[in-house]
């Protein structure tokens, strides 16, 4: 019950294919609380767990958010307000001082003098009357010039500041503490009548020895009990045992040792910034803050900007890390493939860190994906050998790797390593004899047959087999011996291993081998989209994250993206530029993510594309036109000229015109020159098909 169903490798023996490896460093015990952790510098877990979760669309931060209208009101400026008061209470003052020194005559005392008998003159109950008659007219000219002055408006407007409004919105209701409700007494369990457990829990909880790592993986424990009651004693003896230790991953971390972002593992989400209180942005969501969750990832995600624009710190690291602790949780296996040295967080972080071309790397990857099917092996061995080369058919060139892929599994029990595999395209006759001996001696006439077909198409007109060779002779390097490797010596990585919670970074020889890298990305991409849709488990959410995809989007892999929504997967790509996309690719790879991001510093270029995917939207516009009064009479004429004389400029008068106008959301020049500095724009999509308009969003990724 510990592993939650999954389990890691004996370590004299290589893993098999879709086994989790062990963590990339020794298990760590519970690390001191981090940044941002919600036992931490900040609300406590009980407090962090009771306050309430709200959204009204996707990417909103749900921690205590307060939805806003949708619409802005109609808002009258605090300084005409003002002056309208003002000019109200001078005449009420006016009108007053006139009646009062009979200015207008002693109409207004008539009710007075009808409703008193005149026996009353002189005495006290005539000058009672006659004050109580004053204070009636003075409260009706309060009333009536107040409404025409709007006082109360403005009363309400001075009294209800800003820093009132901001403690409510950060003090929101909660649900009350012990009560039934209460998320930190675990009411799920006394309601299945694990009153012990609960108790023993909420104590770990009260006493600090829990975070919300920890929460967040009992919960998905509970979850898989509900699901499979058979679990129930393995779960209880281990929350009885353990505490708020129970369940714990594989690699014995309870969290991460750093956190570079704020998370809320409650709602799964992570925080990238604030939505610009700006006129570019939907009222609804100005001020809102902007965070990222399964919900909208699983549509994948696209994010171009030059670099320097802050794509790996204010973007890649915050959803890999994000993913990283729901891995803890046992909720998502993430994948981090970045070039060697970017910042993605320490080796600790990680369950399994494969360096390829690095002598010391602990890991090594599995050139075949697990895979021990000869036609899928060569499938995505071909989309990632020459699925970027302009007229070469991957179909064939796929047909060609199984024609050899197969022969050789079948004599050997093994796919060919990287050598061996350039040897048979490159026609060696060693390497070939040496398999067709050992396929006679086997009997296996199908695959002859299937060799025999490839020796017979070698050289032929559009034979993939040259390029293919070429690109393996670019793995086939001394910087790359003992990597790739099929002979079980090594503890190779497979992507099989996604429905396992895992923690993975591969960094690639970005620097020296940028060929190989390519090649290595397409592949690993391919890979993804094959294994996370042939999961028989998809309740973890499979995430791939690239730092930089430039070069790796083939059409295949681009349709690929497309069916990862329902498989509980997705996958984040970081352009520093469309460009680096084939051109007949951006159009489809647009349309194919679910969210668009552009950083500040695009090119009109690439803006232009996402202009176009982001269509348009109907505006108001206001067209003022001058038109210069002329007047008839001599007088008015006069005073005419006098104006003109002193301001320097004509009379005139102006006509508004308002109109509805179609235009873009975001021109490719505003998102070329008005998007500022650690800010981009960006639209997100749920799986649910819910969206958010182009919002301007202030990346700040810790609060």
């Amino acid at each position: 019950m510990d592993t939650d169903g999954t389990y890691g490798t004996d370590e004299k023996r290589p893993p098999r294919a879709g086994h989790v490896p062990r963590p990339a460093g020794p298990p760590p015990g519970l690390p001191p609380k981090p940044a941002h952790a919600p036992a931490g510098p900040g609300p406590s877990l009980a407090d962090w767990l009771r306050t309430p979760r709200s959204s009204d669309g996707p990417g909103v931060w749900t921690y205590g958010h307060a939805p806003r209208a949708a619409e802005e009101p109609e808002r009258t400026p605090t300084r005409q307000l003002i002056s309208g008061a003002l000019i109200a209470l001078l005449a009420g003052l006016l009108l007053w001082s006139l009646l009062w020194n009979g200015y207008l005559g002693g109409f207004w005392l008539w009710p007075l003098y009808m409703f008193t008998p005149d026996s009353w003159a002189g005495t006290m109950p005539s000058v009672v009357a006659s004050y109580i008659w004053y204070g009636l007219v003075v409260a009706a000219l309060v009333v009536g010039f107040g409404r025409l002055g709007r006082w109360p408006e403005l009363a309400r407007r001075l009294l209800r500041s800003r820093a009132v409004q901001a403690v409510q919105a950060a003090v929101p209701a909660r649900p009350e503490e012990g009560g039934p409700d209460d998320p930190a007494a675990w009411p799920q369990l006394r309601g299945a009548g694990l009153g012990e457990i609960a108790d023993r829990l909420g104590a770990e909880a009260g006493s600090g020895r829990m975070n919300d790592v920890d929460y967040a993986r009992i919960t998905r424990a509970w979850e898989s009990v509900r699901a499979d009651p058979s679990r129930a004693v393995a779960f209880a003896d281990s929350v009885r045992d353990k505490g708020a230790g129970a369940c714990v991953h594989p690699s014995g971390a309870r969290d991460l040792p750093v956190r570079a972002a704020r998370h809320d593992l409650l709602a799964r989400q992570v925080l990238l910034g604030t939505v610009e209180d700006s006129a570019r942005n939907p009222y609804g969501r100005r001020g809102t803050r902007l965070a990222l969750d399964p919900a909208v990832l699983g549509t994948s995600l696209l994010a171009v900007g030059p670099s320097g624009a802050g794509k790996t710190r204010q973007l890649v690291r915050p959803v890999v890390e994000s993913l990283a602790l729901q891995a803890l949780a046992g909720q998502a296996a993430v994948i981090a493939v970045a070039p060697a040295g970017a910042q993605l967080g320490p080796d600790t972080a990680y369950d399994v860190v494969v360096r390829v071309g690095d002598p010391e790397s602990v890991y090594d990857l599995d050139l075949y994906g697990g895979t021990t099917d000869a036609d899928e092996a060569a499938t995505l061995l071909a989309e990632a050998f020459v699925g970027d080369v302009p007229g070469i058919e991957v179909r064939r060139a796929a047909t060609a790797l199984a024609q050899l892929l197969g022969p050789f599994r079948t004599a050997y029990g093994r796919f060919p390593a990287v050598p061996e595999l350039r040897e048979l395209l490159d026609r060696v006759p060693g390497a070939l004899d040496g398999l067709r001996t050992a396929l006679e001696d086997a009997g296996q006439h199908v695959m002859l047959r299937e060799l025999d077909a490839r020796e017979r198409q070698h050289g032929a007109h559009g034979d993939p087999g040259p390029a293919l060779a070429d690109r393996v002779a670019l793995l086939d390097r001394p910087a790359f011996a003992g990597f790739f490797d099929t002979t079980g010596q090594g503890r190779p990585f497979s992507l099989r291993a996604l429905e396992h919670p895992l923690r993975v970074r591969i960094d690639l020889p970005e620097r020296g081998h940028a060929d190989a890298s390519r090649i290595l990305a397409r592949l690993l991409l391919a890979q993804f989209n094959a294994s996370a849709a042939a999961r028989a488990d998809r309740s973890l959410f499979a995430f791939l994250a690239f730092d930089d995809a430039s070069h790796t989007l083939t059409p295949q892999t681009v349709r690929g993206l497309q069916r990862l929504r329902s498989a509980n997967a997705g996958v984040l790509l970081t352009l520093r530029t469309l460009d680096d996309v084939p051109e007949a690719l951006r159009t489809p790879l647009l349309g194919a993510v679910g969210c668009r991001m552009a950083f500040s510093g695009v090119t009109t270029w690439d803006g232009k594309r996402f202009a176009e995917a982001w269509g348009t939207e109907w505006v108001e516009t206001r067209d003022v036109t001058h038109r210069t009064v002329f007047a008839d009479q001599p007088l008015t004429r006069a005073i005419h000229a006098f104006r003109k004389l002193v301001t320097g400029k004509a009379v005139t008068t102006d006509a508004v015109t308002v109109r509805q106008v179609e235009r873009e959301r975001w021109s490719a020049s505003d998102l070329a020159h008005a998007v500022p500095p650690g800010h981009a724009v960006l639209s997100l999509t749920s799986v649910q098909g819910e969206r958010a308009a182009p919002l301007l969003v202030r990346l700040s990724a810790t609060g």
